[in-house]
């Protein structure tokens, strides 16, 4: 098990990146995600907010037949939801970033993640929060109170 590396979110696109990741692995051999991550980037405008919270749907299309992505058209879909749902909350790292930091407990912030988000679950949304620099429990920690989420890092 290797820890995931963290990021500099100095941007709400870098914060998009993060995001969009924990929401792309899921259920997907992580190898496979790495080695397509630089096509994934390339395909989400290097994950500008802006631009990828105006895709359309012709825009998936095209995403479905584009080999350098993952072509599962719900997670492709909430990549694109999850941008316009970051711009609800904030325009920018700093505020999304006092977003984060504004529900009390890292629980309530999971709780919240999963709400407003499509495609984060407790792992993706623990991942999240990890990568990005939030204070989360020790890993070993958080798996014995949710067994539930399995231990495939």
């Amino acid at each position: 098990m290797h820890e995931p590396e963290k990021v500099r979110t100095d941007t709400l696109d870098d914060y998009l990146a993060a995001l969009s990741r924990s929401t792309i692995e899921p259920g997907l051999n992580w190898d496979v995600v790495e080695a397509k991550w630089p096509g994934i980037v390339e395909a989400f405008h290097g994950f500008n907010v802006l631009d990828v919270a105006a895709f359309t749907p012709n825009d998936i299309d095209d995403l479905m037949a584009d080999h350098r992505v993952i072509r599962n058209r719900k997670k492709l879909e909430a990549v694109v939801y999850n941008a316009g749902e970051m711009l609800n909350i904030a325009p920018d790292a700093d505020g999304f970033r006092a977003y984060l930091r504004s529900h009390g407990s890292f629980e309530a912030t999971v709780a919240d993640l999963r709400r407003r988000f499509k495609f984060m679950g407790e792992m993706g949304a623990y991942h999240f929060l990890f990568v990005v620099g939030e204070k989360v429990p020790a890993h070993e920690d958080w798996l014995k109170s949710h067994p539930e989420s399995g231990a495939r890092h």
